[in-house]
């Protein structure tokens, strides 16, 4: 059985704000909405990659899905507030090193 959703709303009413993972709102034009909506769309493309026959090879599959797992960590990250307090902040669930390491790694060997 088909679920068609055909309306959806929050019944908030659309005041130019949303919210973030821990109900708190900011701006629909927030820097970090912003963010959110080019990590999302980077994801989708990547997606597309992924998903269309012959446009990678050699392994590119999982690297791409690797990508995409950790653009959706980053999503994630950015949907919880900055904690005032630094030993409150919600801990970074993407590992900056580690990513930035790995795809250097990957563009060195394709090359």
């Amino acid at each position: 059985m088909t679920v068609h959703l055909t309306r959806i709303f929050t019944r908030l009413g659309d005041d130019g704000q949303t919210h973030l993972a821990d109900l708190s709102r900011v701006a629909k034009t927030d820097p970090r909405i912003e963010a959110v909506g080019a990590v999302d769309e980077l994801n989708a493309a990547l997606g597309v990659a992924s998903a269309t026959p012959g446009t990678h090879t050699d392994g590119f599959a999982g690297w791409l899905q690797q990508i995409q797992n950790d653009l959706f960590d980053l999503g994630a990250d950015l949907s919880h507030p900055a904690a005032s307090d630094g030993d409150n902040a919600p801990k970074s669930t993407v590992d900056e090193q580690y990513v930035i390491g790995s795809s250097r790694r990957r563009v060195s060997a394709s090359l």
